[in-house]
């Protein structure tokens, strides 16, 4: 949980730095990873992202396997699917970063999101299968925002982690973090969407052409300051959890 934490300081950090006309780095965890990695003992770090992602990896994949075991029926099914989504999304982020360690990541800002989406309309019913992929996305963002507003996610830190004074903030930390991810992935999601619509797989794209989507908005860059500051807070709320982790 402290990687995926550092990760998305990086990505924040990132997000501001394209608010403020910075654009050659790439507002996405792949960016994150590629300057972690020519920061200072650069290649240690990488190592240590690509330990611990792969780390959180195995934990969702246990939880998937075996965990949940105070839930029946459908909602422990559903909880086991959620832990093994998760499993999937962590892993794209410890594969990353391995090939970064391992010195094959390309540097460039390309995601190549469009190229997969490319590929998956091709095949049958193409147009249909990235439209509910866009869906899903945006269902997962919806459900974020849910998160923050009804303050589900503090089932994740123990008693004393929503105690006090620093408990306070770290529900802030929370309703901000899980806010702004959210506002993310439905901007990705709804991206997926258009480019079914449109039969244009560029249409599509990840976090950093969401968040240069925002910046096209009328005060795009106070909009992405915002969301930057979000992420950041759910950067923090990640060191939170690996302090007081519940659950």
């Amino acid at each position: 949980m402290v990687v995926y934490g550092v990760v998305h300081l990086v990505v924040a950090w990132l997000a501001l730095q394209l608010a403020f006309g910075e654009k050659s780095g790439s507002a996405s965890s792949t960016g994150a990873l590629h300057q972690l990695a020519q920061s200072s003992f650069g290649a240690v770090l990488i190592w240590l992202v690509a330990i611990g992602m792969f780390l959180l990896v195995l934990w969702r994949l246990l939880e998937a396997a075996v965990g949940h075991r105070d839930e029946e029926g459908t909602k422990k099914v559903r909880k086991q699917l959620t832990s093994l989504g998760k499993a999937i999304i962590y892993g794209s982020v410890a594969l990353t970063a391995l090939k970064i360690a391992m010195g094959s990541g390309s540097s460039s800002k390309k995601s190549g999101t469009d190229d997969t989406t490319a590929t998956v309309m091709s095949w049958p019913a193409g147009q249909w299968i990235v439209g509910l992929i866009g869906l899903a996305i945006i269902a997962y963002g919806l459900n974020l925002g849910r998160r923050a507003w009804t303050e589900k996610f503090r089932e994740h830190l123990t008693a004393e982690g929503k105690s006090g004074d620093t408990g306070r903030a770290y529900i802030w930390f929370g309703k901000v973090g899980y806010m702004a991810k959210g506002i993310a992935f439905a901007i990705v999601g709804g991206l997926f969407v258009y480019a079914a619509v449109t039969h244009d797989a560029k249409k599509s794209g990840g976090l950093d052409v969401a968040l240069h989507k925002v910046l096209q908005q009328p005060f795009g860059p106070y909009l992405l300051g915002l969301i930057a500051v979000g992420i950041g807070c759910y950067g923090l709320f990640c060191f939170a959890r690996a302090r007081h982790l519940s659950r």
